[in-house]
């Protein structure tokens, strides 16, 4: 179930948000009822519209995730249990959630928050980052501590789909998969890049899939088909051709994950019902998402390359009403940037471009 309530611009006065003054930190999140969760993002999505106009800064990724990080500090124990947000222009709301919602407007000011998250500034901030595809091998290293010194805690690695290109996020899935770790890896699939198999029966299975009685029968039957080597052979097959038809998991499976998903990330219930079957279970787990950049602001939604990052809305005069608009009207860097390479590769066929993954964000577009 999503919240279909879509905002059409961002707020110039503070919301009234009633439920998300009650919340300081994730402890108080997980005491309210699971019917009231999806009011609550509703005001943690208004909230996080009129703070990011009034400092400016990453804005269509945090409301991506917006149900994401709802969930994750509903399901989980943080900070005891460990989560990880890759590169970390996405952790606004991670921030409002773990004591820091009164000060997000000192985002990226002289002692104030930064814009990313980082160990000094909360014991919810994990790991520092800021460049991609470093999350996977940070959990990695957080589930195998946890394992020698037994303490139950949990590792979560949430990493976007251009972040997983790299190999690093590779090399780190190879060797969790290759140790066991009891950790999990969400994929936040916002580009539709790799798959588009996302409804009702995609869904049902990742339920399924993800249910402590599949996977006990999964267990099990593993251990009765060691002395069958053929038959063992035979239900692997079977599996992964069960998997392929509602899945693109393939790949991960052979890197040792369980594949889950895809399924609709801004499902707040579903989101909670998976994690917390996720959670009861061993070893490598691997979910795929399927979010939209800017989720919930139609401006954003339509044009999420533009309301990547804003700037700060400047007050309008009371005598000059105008409809506040927050896509910047100025020329960035990466514009400028994209239109010189495309001018010098009219003078010069040798030159060629490289995008961090993001081909739309580094405006390397037209180049391509």
């Amino acid at each position: 179930m999503q919240d279909t309530y879509i905002f059409k611009e961002i707020p110039s006065q503070r919301p009234n948000t009633p439920l998300l003054d009650r919340i300081d930190i994730p402890a108080q999140l997980r005491e309210l009822p699971s019917d009231q969760l999806v009011q609550f993002a509703r005001e943690l999505r208004a909230f996080l519209l009129w703070s990011v106009g009034q400092t400016g800064g990453h804005f269509g990724a945090g409301l991506g995730v917006l149900e994401l990080t709802v969930a994750l500090h509903y399901v989980f124990n943080t900070p005891e249990d460990r989560l990880i947000w890759d590169v970390g222009h996405q952790a606004y709301p991670h921030k409002i959630l773990t004591g820091r919602r009164e000060q997000m407007g000192s985002i990226r000011r002289k002692d104030g928050l930064a814009a990313f998250p980082k160990r000094a500034e909360s014991p919810y901030d994990t790991f520092g980052v800021g460049h991609s595809s470093t999350s996977i091998s940070a959990a990695l290293g957080m589930a195998v501590a946890a394992r020698q010194q037994n303490t139950g805690r949990k590792s979560i690695a949430v990493i976007g789909d251009g972040a997983m290109t790299a190999g690093m996020a590779f090399e780190a899935l190879n060797h969790a998969g290759h140790l066991h770790a009891d950790m999990l890896v969400i994929l936040n699939d916002n580009d539709m890049s790799i798959s588009r198999n996302v409804g009702g029966l995609s869904n049902y299975f990742a339920k399924l899939l993800s249910s402590r009685t599949y996977n006990q029968v999964r267990d099990s039957s593993k251990k009765v088909l060691q002395g069958a080597p053929q038959l063992m052979a035979l239900a692997k097959k079977t599996e992964e051709h069960f998997k392929g038809m509602i899945a693109p998991g393939t790949l991960f499976e052979e890197l040792g994950f369980n594949y889950i998903g895809p399924i609709d990330g801004h499902d707040l219930p579903l989101l909670i019902e998976t994690l917390e079957n996720i959670r009861e279970l061993e070893g490598p787990q691997f979910l795929h998402i399927v979010t939209t950049k800017g989720k919930g602001f139609a401006p954003a939604e339509a044009d999420p390359i533009g309301y990547h990052a804003i700037n700060k809305i400047e007050p309008v005069p009371a005598d000059k009403p105008e409809p506040i608009k927050s896509a910047p009207a100025r020329q960035k860097y990466a514009n400028v940037f994209g239109q010189w390479l495309c001018d010098a590769a009219e003078l010069d066929e040798r030159v060629n471009g490289i995008t961090p993954a993001m081909c739309e964000g580094s405006d390397l577009l037209a180049f391509s």
